[in-house]
């Protein structure tokens, strides 16, 4: 990977981009992290607990789905195929919920068959033939892991990225459940990307047996969601 200032580093940030754009088409506007039960319940009334929201479901993320995503980025860098599987086990299992399993398996794919699309390569497309038959469940963060890698891309900018991610699938939600304008929710992305580092440094050192998330409220909305009559997104 060249600096940011070379010609191959640009080439490097413009494709990072590029797979950081929440128009991606990998099927994550159909999701909103639980944010419309948040606001059918009276979580999430208004933009200042929405960043509420957004803050505690970035924290939660970075101590499940980052710990998995970092080690699935240094197997692949290691060319450890068995390790990225045991990342993608570990990680599914202990997303509790057949929607929160849902989002991850189904925007995983989606991730790894655009990237494949795009980048042919052999590790890409073995990794999306065991998604197929069902060898791995083939969790986004695993997914992104796997593809990032591959483009050189480090495990901080991978983590940066994964984060964002998750922010602008709820942001973008919001948008469509709640008075709310984009003015509101970009200053609530901007904010909240303030906390990535920290986060990034309290799980960075932390193994997979490690990864856990303590948050009620956010596992009842999940459940209260999968019962609702009357819903727009999947989750």
């Amino acid at each position: 990977m060249g600096k940011l200032g070379s010609p191959s580093g640009m080439v490097h940030l413009a494709r990072l981009l590029q797979f950081s754009d929440s128009a991606l088409p990998i099927g994550s506007f159909a999701f909103s992290n639980g944010l419309e039960s948040a606001l059918q319940t009276g979580v999430v009334s208004g933009p200042e607990t929405l960043l509420d929201y957004v803050d505690l479901i970035l924290r939660q993320t970075a101590r499940m789905d980052g710990i998995a995503l970092l080690h699935a980025h240094r197997a692949a860098l290691a060319g450890d195929y068995a390790a990225i599987l045991e990342a993608d086990r570990e990680l599914y299992c202990r997303r509790v919920g057949e929607e929160q399993q849902q989002m991850l398996t189904r925007v995983g794919r989606k991730f790894s068959e655009l990237a494949l699309t795009i980048m042919p390569s052999p590790e890409l497309a073995r990794w999306l033939d065991d998604i197929k038959a069902e060898a791995t469940p083939g969790c986004l963060p695993i997914s992104q892991a796997v593809v990032l890698a591959r483009m050189g891309v480090d495990e901080v900018e991978a983590f940066v990225m994964h984060q964002y991610g998750i922010a602008t699938m709820i942001l973008s939600a919001a948008l469509r459940l709640m008075r709310i304008d984009h003015l509101d929710t970009q200053r609530i992305l901007f904010t909240a990307q303030g906390q990535v580092e920290r986060d990034y440094l309290a799980v960075r050192d932390l193994s997979l047996d490690e990864m856990a998330s303590f948050a009620p409220v956010f596992d009842v909305l999940v459940a209260h969601h999968t019962t609702t009559h009357v819903r727009l997104f999947m989750n």
